[in-house]
């Protein structure tokens, strides 16, 4: 993939590759060794700018997933599945950023490339599959915007008690979140930095709040004793809910792709990678699975404004809150949580646009597409992706608040965990490349490999094939529904179809070739560590055992 040319701070150069026709001939040097390669540039669409650094990489990587998925989406899993569905089922989502991160990081730090897993499925596998891959992001992450924009009206109508015009909340989040892209990467780099700390503090505050009002306080205070789980059903509605649930939780928690993505345009994808594979499994386990159980504690399952209810919808924190009679804090909530849906909105618009020029670099879609700015920005494919997120949220105000959300949950839940599957699938072609070429990438200095190999992928694959047999049949019988109905299976389905179908179309057209282990490409891109990566690299791992802890979870 096509990145800026940087340097470092000794000025030393790090380049990273492109594939495909773009203008530079590609061929594999084996003079010396694979470990003293270079990485090729191509400058013929222009370069990314490696415009974060290893601390905002850090501080990002804290900070994301932590947006309305958690906050307001929380609140229609517990409603559909109950307190005991919904807690196995984000325990078992949450268990997947893991197997994604450690299958996905040992390819992202060797080969460092913006398109990531779309080139590599287009290298190691087939350029059919690498389509299928890269329609299927793009389309779950602008879904996302749609999404998100729901959100903040919901947000927007708690305060306003209903009474904002919907059209004028939507143009104010699609404008913001636009405008970003106008401004050079590193202000998208700073936004995501100062809103990702807003969005830690923020989750702080809840589990301190939700703590206290478990424990009784607020003038209208109880203790809470677990009747959420005794008085109403923890199994609400049997697999289908679990099913639901789990599908809200893979929207929720995101395929974690954004990190690699961001690896591929990192000073040091090494470390900046290395750290957030380590931190980033941790983080969104010990998140979702504090919030969710103090939820399944505070909130009933049958509460009318729940996400889905028949009330004002309001995040399940929000509501505690106010239950138990705390004045100021919901609003202070509402606020942060509002921060939070910008962000992820906006990460969802950098990711679409850079999955978009990916494609059209590896000439799965036209070439035109591929242009980047001297600023770094890919302004065509930025531009397709913010008009199409426009189209999308607007559509809200049509098909009707919470059915259009559902149908964006949908579709990006299923662009998740079928890209979890092909990055896992592209994991097992990449060991069986390395060792028909019998290449030493594991044995260099500071060579990193995913932890018991193939542990990850397998266990990735394995709850992926269980999160499709959920769609299958929640869309056959959705919870608390009397029966199926055509709506209801092409809601849960439409996402699978959609990017199944268009990959088969793909391949029959283009006929494109299976990748031949002994003879794909191990050059383009890879990138061999600095004399400032193993510098820093060096430093950190003088550090003891527990300063280097102390890395992962400082704010400064």
């Amino acid at each position: 993939m096509s990145e800026k040319l940087s340097t470092g701070s000794g000025g030393s150069l790090s380049k990273d590759g492109e594939k495909g026709d773009v203008g530079f001939d590609i061929r594999q040097s084996r003079s010396e060794s694979i470990g003293d390669m270079v990485e090729m540039v191509d400058t013929t669409h222009g370069q990314f700018h490696r415009s974060f650094t290893p601390h905002q990489v850090h501080i990002i990587s804290l900070g994301s997933n932590i947006g309305s998925g958690l906050f307001i989406g929380t609140g229609a899993a517990l409603a559909a599945a109950g307190p005991g569905n919904m807690v196995i089922a984000y325990l078992l989502v949450c268990s997947c950023v893991w197997a994604v991160l450690q299958t996905l990081s040992e390819m992202t730090i060797a080969f460092p490339t913006s398109g990531n897993y779309i080139d590599y499925a287009d290298r190691w596998v087939d350029p059919a599959l690498a389509f299928g891959a890269g329609l299927a992001e793009w389309l779950g992450w602008t879904a996302i915007v749609a999404a998100e924009a729901s959100f903040f009206d919901i947000l927007i109508q708690f305060w306003a008690g209903g009474d904002f015009p919907k059209a004028a909340s939507l143009t104010i989040f699609v404008v913001v979140t636009c405008a970003i892209f106008v401004m050079p990467n590193t202000v998208f780099a700073w936004f995501e930095y100062c809103t990702s700390l807003i969005k830690i503090v923020l989750f702080m505050l809840i589990l301190l709040i939700s703590l206290a009002i478990v424990c009784g306080a607020g003038p209208k205070g109880y203790v809470h004793n677990g009747s959420t789980w005794t008085d109403y059903p923890a199994f609400k509605n049997g697999f289908s809910g679990f099913g639901r649930a789990a599908l809200l939780a893979t929207w929720a928690v995101g395929d974690q792709i954004f990190i690699g993505i961001m690896g591929g345009e990192a000073q040091n994808p090494r470390f900046s990678m290395g750290h957030a594979t380590k931190l980033v499994p941790y983080r969104v386990i010990f998140v979702y699975m504090a919030c969710v159980i103090f939820i399944t504690v505070l909130i009933a399952s049958d509460n009318e404004n729940l996400l889905g209810g028949h009330g004002v919808t309001a995040s399940p924190f929000v509501l505690s809150i106010e239950s138990v009679g705390i004045p100021y804090v919901s609003s202070i909530l509402n606020a942060g949580i509002m921060c939070g849906i910008l962000a992820i909105s906006a990460e969802s618009i950098y990711l679409s646009s850079r999955i978009l020029r990916t494609m059209s670099v590896q000439n799965l879609i036209p070439v035109w597409i591929a242009q980047v700015d001297r600023r770094g920005r890919p302004v065509r494919s930025l531009v397709i992706t913010c008009l199409s997120a426009v189209v999308l949220t607007y559509i809200n105000m049509s098909a009707g608040g919470v059915v259009a959300l559902n149908w964006f949950v949908s579709i990006t839940s299923a662009s998740f965990f079928l890209n979890w599957m092909i990055v896992a699938f592209t994991s097992w072609r990449f060991h069986k490349t390395l060792a028909a070429q019998n290449d030493p990438l594991f044995s260099g200095l500071y060579a990193w490999k995913s932890t018991m190999w193939p542990l990850a992928p397998a266990w990735l694959m394995t709850i992926c094939v269980l999160l499709l047999i959920c769609c299958f049949y929640v869309g056959a019988k959705p919870p608390g529904a009397s029966g199926t109905t055509a709506e209801n299976f092409f809601q849960y389905t439409i996402g699978i179809i959609l990017i199944v179908s268009t990959t088969a179309a793909y391949k029959l057209v283009f006929r494109t070739p299976w990748r031949d282990p002994k003879t794909a490409d191990l050059v383009t891109g890879r990138r061999k560590l600095t004399p400032e990566d193993i510098e820093q690299l060096d430093a950190y791992y003088r550090l003891p055992g527990w300063r280097r802890f102390l890395t992962y979870v400082k704010l400064w």
